[in-house]
């Protein structure tokens, strides 16, 4: 590990190792979320939002910092990887006005 005795940095250097430092650390944290999205493919996830019984859908996009997720009931949200968990099988979930159709596999 290399020690920088900032004490020595002028204005303009202590300016731009500032955003070097920023910068990095925003790339470990999309890096961080980015592996976050790749455990979930299009699957069935539950997510519990403030104010709101937990709720289950399906991811259907990835975006830079979340995931999109269209609920049962039709609803889209744009969800934090970290928030969300696989759904089991048994889920319960909230089918009223819903307007996603279930389809049987084979």
């Amino acid at each position: 590990m290399i020690k920088v005795d900032i004490d020595k940095l002028s204005e303009t250097e202590l300016i731009d190792l500032n955003n070097r430092v920023v910068e990095r650390l925003r790339f470990l944290s999309q890096m961080r979320t980015h592996s976050q999205m790749l455990d979930y493919k299009i699957e069935r996830v539950t997510f519990h939002p403030d104010g709101h019984p937990p709720l289950v859908g399906i991811v259907t996009r990835y975006n830079r910092k979340t995931v999109t997720v269209i609920t049962d009931s039709g609803q889209q949200w744009n969800v934090a990887p970290g928030l969300l968990r696989r759904a089991d099988s048994n889920e319960p979930t909230v089918t009223d006005n819903a307007k996603v159709v279930r389809l049987k596999r084979e």
